[in-house]
């Protein structure tokens, strides 16, 4: 029992050493190269810390070669920006001005759901408010908002009647009427045939997104070469 200790903390220790060689930005944001560094590091310890008649130097070997592996790709990725796109990839503009940018969603495998979530995680509520929103190569969406929608504060303004802040409704998501969503927005069916055909369109299908602001204002964006 005392060897099992002993054997689970030698590899413990070196688990430790080895993601803290790594560098910090390991324990935060994971690249993908990192990520299957971390994931083969903690099945490579497993083994002999389960497994007493196994070597413990046959766990840690590995781990450190790894370790090695890895430090040598992120110095090359340093001085090589081939290197770095091939490992890491490049950012990619998902809004830009307003408009989102299906393709690119389509290519990353990002639904417009996921898009607006991450859009109120950055305290954005409205796509129309983004001047460029980018999703980096860790995975997570940086928002840049327009010189209109940033954070000033009403007193500031000294706006006596200030627009009123909200959630807005999405009624509209890839073509498909998201019932819930228009009834509380409160507007008819009457109102929102009206919204499309000065929008020049007829088809609900037709529409990528649409949304309703807290003060009833419609942002709408066709499907591209509709």
């Amino acid at each position: 029992m005392l060897i099992l200790v002993i054997r689970t903390l030698l590899l413990y220790a070196t688990v430790i050493v080895s993601l803290r060689i790594m560098g910090k930005r390991q324990l935060g944001e994971l690249q993908p190269s990192e990520l299957v560094v971390a994931i083969m590091i903690s099945d490579l310890a497993a083994v002999p810390m389960q497994a007493i008649d196994i070597p413990i130097i046959t766990g840690i070997i590995p781990v450190l070669t790894l370790i090695f592996a890895e430090v040598t790709m992120s110095y090359l990725s340093l001085k090589s920006k081939a290197v770095r796109k091939f490992l890491s990839g490049e950012p990619s503009i998902v809004v830009y001005n307003g408009h989102i940018n299906e393709k690119e969603l389509a290519r990353l495998r990002f639904n417009v759901d996921d898009l607006l979530e991450e859009l109120r995680l950055n305290n954005c509520h409205d796509i129309s408010d983004v001047a460029v929103a980018v999703i980096e190569t860790s995975g997570k969406l940086s928002v840049i908002p327009k010189d209109d929608a940033r954070g000033v504060t009403v007193e500031d303004m000294k706006v006596k009647n200030p627009r009123h802040e909200g959630l807005p409704c999405t009624i509209i998501s890839d073509g498909k009427l998201n019932k819930s969503e228009f009834q509380r927005s409160g507007k008819s069916e009457k109102w929102l045939e009206e919204a499309l055909k000065r929008q020049g369109i007829e088809r609900i299908k037709d529409v990528f997104i649409a949304s309703i602001d807290a003060e009833g204002e419609l942002f709408l964006q066709k499907k591209e070469g509709k």
